[in-house]
């Protein structure tokens, strides 16, 4: 059912296929050492065009604690991309070499391009202001596993909901649930775009400029950075950086079981002192991206 897909947006797997890669992940997560050799002199190639901590880090981890290997570049000026060659010529060469590769690059549709010329599986790891999957991926599992359920949950998204691709994946992945209710927490000038909306019905989302309103409603918080490298103007970016900072003082207003999630790195958007609050699950749910990426790409290689 999965082995030789490619993953390229959020809504290329079924939600009964999601699930499928959830139960995996749970598995691998009560029973690690049952998983440390699945993919034993298997490689996986691993195409960073663009800076990355959690999702490269979490990638290589994964397949390296399923007992693969790893090769590829962070920085593509090390890579005949600085020569000029084009992406298709470069994908078509190392999935020559390779059983799978996980691509990142600054430009949307980049990772779907790949795809259509590669002899191996490619899973998107963020292409642009676009998509991004796998990190969507982790949100679910780390929703499912505080929350027990992936239904019936107010969802707040608050920071640059504009140019956050793990926003608009998350938006669209979790629209497909049943119950879900959305509210928009933005300034004016990095509201969510409208083809994001249109996935919607419009009664079950709301938009809103204040957080203090939002997180008394919210099941999940979910915070963003504002992204200086998807701005022009550095004026901007300044005057609009700080336009949110969730503090003790806001989390007094916010549910006992709300959790909240940030796909990181944070800038100044959540206080260092929620980082001792239990409802404060973000580093989780980062350890998680690294159990999904683990079934994920078993599955994908039909291992599992």
């Amino acid at each position: 059912m999965f082995k030789g897909r490619h993953l390229i947006e959020p809504d290329g797997f079924t939600v009964a296929e999601l699930e499928e890669i959830f139960r995996l992940a749970d598995s691998i997560i009560d029973t690690p050492d049952t998983y440390s050799e699945k993919c034993k002199n298997k490689l996986l190639a691993s195409l960073f065009y663009e800076p990355s901590t959690r999702t490269k880090f979490s990638f290589d981890a994964a397949m390296l604690r399923l007992g693969g290997q790893v090769i590829g570049f962070s920085d593509p000026n090390t890579s005949s991309a600085a020569k000029g060659e084009t992406l298709k010529d470069t994908i078509i060469t190392i999935s020559n070499y390779v059983d799978i590769a996980v691509v990142r690059h600054p430009l949307e549709g980049t990772a779907k391009l790949m795809a259509k010329h590669s002899l191996v599986p490619i899973i998107n790891a963020g292409d642009g202001g676009h998509q991004h999957p796998t990190q969507t991926l982790t949100d679910l599992l780390t929703i499912r596993y505080y929350k027990k359920t992936l239904n019936n949950h107010c969802i707040a998204v608050c920071g640059d909901l504009k140019f956050g691709r793990t926003i608009h994946s998350l938006v669209k992945a979790m629209s497909r649930y049943e119950g879900t209710k959305f509210i928009f927490v933005s300034p004016e000038e990095l509201q969510i775009p409208s083809y994001i909306k249109e996935y919607l019905d419009p009664s079950c989302y709301e938009e809103t400029n204040s957080l203090d309103d939002a997180i008394e409603k919210a099941d999940v918080l979910y915070m963003s950075r504002v992204q200086r490298e998807r701005f022009v103007s550095e004026y901007e970016y300044q005057r609009l950086k700080d336009y949110f900072i969730l503090t003790h003082e806001k989390m007094k207003k916010a549910k006992d079981d709300m959790i909240v999630m940030h796909p990181l790195p944070r800038i100044n958007e959540i206080s260092d002192e929620i980082d001792t609050d239990k409802r404060a699950v973000y580093f989780q749910q980062a350890k998680f991206g690294m159990y999904v990426r683990m079934a994920l790409i078993l599955k994908l290689l039909g291992l599992e």
